[in-house]
């Protein structure tokens, strides 16, 4: 029994992990509140009040000029909207851009070296969920303006794009950039709105056990957009589902997650164990190679690249996309570059360990 716990907990952490790294929002869904009001102060400077993620309301006097991202959602935002400069430190799980490769870091989502932070002496702070409340309350206390982001759908990604131009007095920009990635959406729907036959498609993000993306999920409303069902929509979020019942579902096509740090062979571990079970080779998409593999950061993220991932699963499901080819290793462990996944492992496992005892 202490086994079975231990494995079936390091399958769960290892779904958190993909989660976090892909920055993605939490299962309980948090939007803002009012809308940012900019307005004029009384010596002729700037003011912005919002109401943030966390229903706290912020006041932002002037203009940031020295902006820390703690998510890599924030972090796309910033650069999309041509903010790269005023940024002066990120996590270290912001990874895009590749420009973003040049900025200090100051930790990971709740381990935030707050040390550095107050070093870097910014005028906002970009948060998310997953940065934990007590890590924003504590940055709060310290004096430190801090805007928590935490959209839920692509609707609140254009609304965060444009609540950061207006925090930032960057609105023409974020208006441009909203109204290129509107065009972009209302062509994918028009393209596939009217469809009246759409395929089921499952969304894998791991095999051991096999987890999937049900309702209220970017990966659900980007299926949907796309022209595609949900194949497991009746479960919400992120949910475990046993061998068995994958193979009852039988979606038309399987999209599996790859990326968030893994290495090239560890990169489609998920790809190759459903192409290549046994027991999963009557399924009708592994048999007429629909199984594609989609960028986990793409249709996980709350940034403007989740159109990206709208378009990509839309070619896919008009047959656009040539499916790709299994790798000969689909241990995703021995790839050079899944050291972060087995450290994580390995944590947890003393971790169990240690408390059995």
């Amino acid at each position: 029994m202490v086994m079975r716990s231990i494995r079936l907990t390091i399958s769960v952490s290892l779904l958190v992990v993909f989660l976090l790294l892909a920055a993605t929002a939490g299962a309980v869904p948090v939007t803002a509140g009012a809308p940012p009001v900019a307005m004029a102060t009384a010596d002729g400077g700037r003011s912005v009040t919002l109401t943030d993620a966390l229903g706290e309301t912020v006041v932002i006097q002037g203009r940031p000029e020295r902006i820390i991202s703690l998510a890599p959602s924030n972090t796309e935002i910033l650069y999309a909207l041509g903010l790269e400069d005023r940024v002066v430190a990120v996590t270290d799980y912001c990874d895009y851009p590749p420009e973003t490769a040049d900025k200090p870091t100051v930790g990971g989502f709740s381990t935030v070296n707050i040390e550095k932070v107050i070093a870097m002496n910014p005028d906002l702070i970009l948060a998310a969920p997953a940065n934990t409340e007590d890590l924003i309350d504590r940055l709060r206390s310290l004096g430190l303006t801090v805007v928590t982001l935490d959209p839920q759908t692509i609707e609140d990604v254009l609304d965060e794009i444009e609540l950061l131009g207006r925090v930032t007095g960057n609105e023409a920009e974020a208006s441009t950039l909203v109204a290129e990635l509107q065009a972009r959406i209302d062509a994918v729907v028009a393209e596939t709105g009217n469809r009246t036959e759409r395929p089921s498609v499952a969304h894998v993000i791991w095999y051991d056990p096999i987890w999937v993306s049900g309702r209220d999920t970017f990966q659900d409303e980007v299926i949907t957009l796309a022209g595609g069902t949900n194949a497991f929509g009746s479960r919400e979020g992120w949910s475990i589902v046993s061998l068995e019942e994958f193979i009852t579902t039988d979606p038309d096509y399987i999209l599996v997650s790859s990326g968030s740090g893994m290495g090239q062979e560890g990169y489609d571990a998920v790809y190759n164990y459903i192409v290549s079970e046994p027991r999963l080779q009557n399924l009708d998409a592994v048999r007429e190679g629909r199984v594609y593999v989609i960028d986990a950061d793409i249709v996980s993220r709350g940034g403007p690249r989740i159109v990206d991932a709208l378009e990509e699963v839309a070619a896919i499901l008009q047959r656009e996309t040539p499916a790709p080819t299994a790798r000969a290793t689909t241990d995703a462990a021995e790839s050079p570059g899944s050291g972060v996944v087995t450290i994580v492992f390995a944590l947890f496992v003393v971790f169990l360990l240690w408390k059995e005892r």
